[in-house]
């Protein structure tokens, strides 16, 4: 019998599920937002993901769904439900990817360390929240943010006085997130996938670096982080795929504070960026234990191939949008980084891609990845 997965949302994460899915014998398909997308691949489709009728019949086709993207409305993942399709994760553990406040709520029932936060429907209450925290604060819309987006650092509410108008007129009124600004010595993240029957594993913790809110570059494993770090970005990560009920994979962004705290900063239940180094680095990329994961088969092993791994993102790209000059000059210059490109227009800002260089020592796998990214830089 051939597993059939499908995939929701044509981003380059679906891109990168493609060739585990070929090598296991997995007929993969992707419903796609519009044509020409990352995944264009694997699109058996174009569909809006957001309506019922669309997305039910996109799941005929397959076994089991699963997502590119957080974004799938909880009544169309609730319709699949109903409808006895399979959906990992499930929208009981994605409502908590999906809307920050619950996911702090449900993390505080769990005891799981994180930022002091609030739930703040007026410019006042954010005001006394900012006031009571050393005169700033860090303002998140509570559903659709990512890369920075809905995220703002501001010492008063007029700063997000937009975004409490929206809320409004939304007509459905809510709040803001707001948390302490935490004073981190790093980021880190830690990954973790989990089956329906419930066997969890986890990779290395890896150390983050974001610029403009945006991961730049990952180091894994987190230098300086074996010991008491890793074992508990481990026990925080295992407890929150084990009670969330995630399914699939699960990444944990963590901050490493100045006073020896670590605290939960975000969630993704998906393939994430600080873990694209598994693709070259690790026995089993995320993405192959993903589609494991969904289907219920067994893990594959997640150590490291080299003692180190770097990522480089490659944001932006070149103005003229000339990707294969670049391309062949890295390749030539640095022969053991291994490069992947996303199908993606160069736009200031975007991932268009990374990439990883694997070794023996730490300082010389960075200068490599770094060498071969800036090929891509105006």
């Amino acid at each position: 019998m051939t597993f059939r997965v499908g995939v929701i949302g044509g981003g380059q994460l679906a891109r990168m599920m493609v060739p585990p899915a070929i090598e296991l014998g997995i007929d993969i398909k992707v419903l796609a937002e519009s044509e020409g997308m990352s995944a264009a691949i694997a699109a058996t489709g174009v569909g809006d993901y957001t309506d019922r009728d669309t997305v039910l019949a996109f799941a005929e086709t397959v076994d089991v769904v699963t997502f590119d993207h957080e974004h799938v409305p909880q009544a169309v993942l609730r319709a699949l439900v109903d409808a006895g399709v399979p959906v990992h994760p499930g929208p009981d553990a994605l409502q908590f990817a999906q809307d920050k406040l619950r996911m702090r709520e449900r993390l505080g029932e769990l005891g799981i360390p994180m930022p002091d936060w609030a739930a703040v429907s007026t410019v006042e209450q954010l005001d006394d929240f900012i006031a009571e925290h050393g005169g700033s604060a860090v303002v998140k819309t509570a559903r659709g943010g990512y890369d920075g987006k809905g995220v703002r650092v501001v010492t008063a509410a007029a700063q997000v006085e937009e975004w409490f108008l929206a809320l409004d007129e939304d007509g459905r009124g809510g709040a803001l997130l707001a948390e302490e600004l935490v004073d981190f010595r790093r980021e880190l993240a830690q990954l973790v996938a989990r089956r329906p029957s419930g066997a969890v594993t986890l990779w290395p913790v890896v150390e983050s670096v974001q610029q403009n809110g945006v991961c730049a570059e990952v180091f894994a494993p987190a230098p300086r982080s074996a010991g008491r770090v890793a074992e508990m970005a481990a026990r925080i990560g295992t407890t929150i795929a084990e009670e969330l009920g995630v399914t699939g994979v699960l990444a944990v962004e963590l901050f490493e504070t100045t006073d020896e705290r670590i605290l939960v900063n975000e969630l993704a239940m998906r393939p994430h960026n600080t873990g694209h180094w598994t693709i070259d680095g690790s026995t089993t990329s995320q993405f192959e234990q993903h589609l494991r994961a969904v289907l219920d088969l067994p893990f594959g092993a997640t150590g490291h191939r080299a003692p180190w791994s770097t990522m480089i993102n490659i944001l932006g790209g070149p103005a003229d949008g000339d990707l294969d000059g670049p391309a062949a000059a890295a390749l030539a210059d640095q022969p053991t980084a291994k490069l992947h490109l996303y199908g993606k227009e160069p736009r200031a800002g975007r991932k268009i891609g990374h990439v990883t260089v694997s070794g023996d020592d730490l300082d010389e796998v960075v200068f490599s990845a770094r060498a071969a990214a800036a090929f891509f830089q105006n």
